[in-house]
């Protein structure tokens, strides 16, 4: 099995588990400041993870390249935005239909990366997103 597979799995797992710890946590909390303090804890988490494996030399290139920064700064941005609507749609609806349409994301990103970098898609593979956006709507909406 590939690498590329296999953490692709457990970051679904992983995401898995933001929802159902997520849910679990949300009961009687503000969203956005729930999802703020999740934020902190990841980013104590993944400056502790750098150090660990010793990535932290990497840190003056990121910072030298300044486009390479804005894109990252930009998906930051973005993923936090992610969290807060994901967050949100946690608290007022069920796991079991809130995750599903989140998964529009995958849909989402092939359509831009299509756009954007002008990747090919096979006919098995668009065939496969139209799934999963069908989907993703039948569970959110029945």
């Amino acid at each position: 099995m590939s690498s590329w597979l296999i953490y692709a799995l457990l970051s679904a797992l992983s995401a898995a588990f933001v929802s159902i710890f997520g849910k679990m946590g949300l009961d009687s909390l503000d969203s956005s400041a729930a999802t703020a303090v999740r934020s902190v804890i990841m980013a104590i988490f993944l400056v502790a993870v750098m150090f660990a494996q010793g990535h932290t030399s990497h840190l003056p290139e990121i910072f030298a390249d300044r486009k390479a920064l804005a894109f990252v700064a930009l998906s930051g941005i973005a993923g936090a935005t992610s969290w807060l609507f994901y967050f949100m749609a946690l608290k007022a609806g069920d796991v079991s239909r809130v995750a599903p349409v989140d998964k529009l994301s995958v849909v989402f990103a092939v359509i831009l990366a299509i756009l954007i970098f002008h990747e090919k898609v096979s006919l098995a593979h668009a065939v496969g997103i139209l799934l999963i956006a069908l989907g993703s709507l039948l569970l959110a909406v029945f």
